[in-house]
């Protein structure tokens, strides 16, 4: 099994959430998460005064998915959440020894 860590653009929640639902990739914990990286923030202006936000709002999305299903995700993911500007996000995946589901103590792939 492998954990895929996405950091998304908030507007791209439901494309990508639609994506993983059709490769029959269901459930996802999403966190509000703010950040920079190579967009080094932005300048907004506010009533004719101009400020520097330096995090931006991002989405931090973390789904588990057996071995086999783990291209097909990050391709779902990947281009769903893509624009081709800066600050598209990021897709980190990290191996997972084990699940297991409290209510029915299943473990491994059995517990997703």
């Amino acid at each position: 099994m492998k954990m895929i860590t996405a950091m998304i653009r908030p507007r791209k929640l439901d494309v990508v959430k639609e994506a993983l639902v059709a490769i029959d990739v269901v459930g996802m914990t999403v966190t509000d998460a703010r950040g920079f990286g190579r967009q080094k923030g932005q300048v907004e202006r506010y009533r004719g005064t101009e400020y520097r936000v330096d995090f931006l709002s991002k989405l931090k999305i973390m789904v588990i998915v057996p071995d086999e299903k783990l291209d097909a995700a990050v391709t779902a993911i990947s281009t769903a959440a893509h624009t081709g500007e800066i600050g598209d996000g990021k897709i980190f995946v990290s191996p997972v020894e084990d699940a297991i589901r409290i209510r029915t103590g299943d473990r491994g792939e059995s517990a997703l």
